[in-house]
């Protein structure tokens, strides 16, 4: 039987190998605030299911089986936050924690009812991809702010979701899905960036520029 911990293991293993070449223990402990050892115990049952392989300092690979349910998850949960945020006008700060409330509770049945009712949408309100019901997914090419040289022109196509504050002070400062910015200038010390959007300049620190993905314009 594969639990609630189990799915959010699986989950988070899937999310940290997307931009981490390698996930390692102490990566998942620092996501769900324990300790490595408690992580070692947990790894080392999904291991004896065949959900991951895991070899200690070798890091943490989902098998196939592991990816599938990581990915159901994923699904559910981006699903949902498409819901709240479309149907109801939950907004996009809001949403990633109630949708994580839900997301383990989901019936195949209400999971297709939404699908439907959306339209099939394929990604969520931050722009994250949604699984296939088959379980596939489409993985954007896409860059972090951070790493966008000065003079660059770039759209936003996705945001980190899980920090609300982060996502109110893009609101205040107009930066949503498919803005379009122009990197001005970063600061050499401190990595502040300095954008622009509709001929008007903001500055954002190097946190949030790293938690904002973007595609190059030509």
């Amino acid at each position: 039987m594969i639990t609630l911990t189990d799915e959010n293991y699986l989950k988070e293993t899937y999310t940290l190998q997307l931009d981490h070449a390698r996930v390692t223990t102490s990566m998942l402990a620092k996501r769900f605030g324990t300790t490595a050892a408690s992580v070692t115990g947990m790894l080392k049952k999904l291991a004896e299911r065949n959900l991951v392989t895991y070899k200690p300092y070798r890091g943490i690979t989902l098998s196939a089986s592991g990816r599938a349910i990581a990915l159901e998850v994923i699904r559910h949960h981006r699903l949902l936050e498409t819901y709240l945020a479309e149907a109801m006008g939950i907004p996009w700060d809001r949403v990633h924690e109630e949708a994580e409330r839900l997301e383990h509770a989901l019936s195949e049945y209400l999971e297709q009812r939404i699908d439907e009712l959306l339209g099939h949408p394929t990604v969520d309100p931050h722009g994250s991809p949604i699984p296939t019901k088959e379980g596939t997914i489409i993985e954007t090419k896409r860059l972090r702010l951070s790493d966008v040289p000065e003079g660059r022109t770039v759209e936003i196509v996705e945001v980190w979701d899980r920090d609300s504050e982060m996502l109110l002070h893009l609101d205040r400062l107009g930066l949503h899905l498919h803005t379009r910015l122009k990197v001005v200038r970063i600061e050499p010390i401190d990595q502040l960036v300095t954008i622009e959007v509709n001929k008007k300049q903001n500055v954002i620190g190097r946190k949030t520029a790293q938690h904002v993905f973007v595609t190059k314009l030509n």
